[in-house]
């Protein structure tokens, strides 16, 4: 049982993700099963709803814009390895690459979010999406992985 109700008390969230570092709009709306974690700069944009079970894993910059919908399960990532053949290990050095994700988007429930991914303004990222890339405003995007379905306009 969460110690802050899951979809109330979105006010106080919000003064504690400041405390720690984030840039948080007005109006955001963050459950409390979200889970935030790394070092990165976080920046969420006025009137944004993060859902329930969420994580976002930052080691470098996540800009997610205003009026966004992120459903539940969706996860964000800003790190991975390089491929390292020759090492005793194949995930060689430690990567980061930042993730934006344009204002009135919408992210739907168990997406998965990689380094190096830039989401226009008022595009739709399918449930179950793998998404790894750039896609313009107004896109359709879905799969795994994820490619432009269709330009919404």
């Amino acid at each position: 049982m969460p110690l802050i109700p899951e979809t109330r008390l979105f006010g106080l969230k919000n003064k504690l993700y400041k405390i720690a570092g984030a840039t948080i709009g007005r109006g955001v709306r963050i459950c409390s099963s979200v889970q935030i974690r790394g070092i990165g700069e976080l920046s969420i944009g006025d009137h944004t709803w993060v859902g329930h079970n969420s994580h976002i894993i930052s080691a470098c910059n996540i800009v997610i814009g205003k009026n966004v919908d992120i459903a539940p399960n969706v996860f964000f990532t800003t790190g991975s390895h390089q491929i390292n053949m020759s090492g005793e290990r194949i995930a060689g050095k430690g990567t980061q690459e930042a993730i934006n994700i344009g204002d009135g988007s919408w992210i739907a429930a168990g997406a998965i979010i990689l380094p190096g991914t830039s989401i226009g303004n008022k595009c739709i990222v399918a449930a179950g999406a793998v998404v790894k890339g750039s896609f313009p405003d107004n896109s359709l995007i879905g799969g795994v992985p994820a490619k432009l379905i269709k330009q919404l306009i």
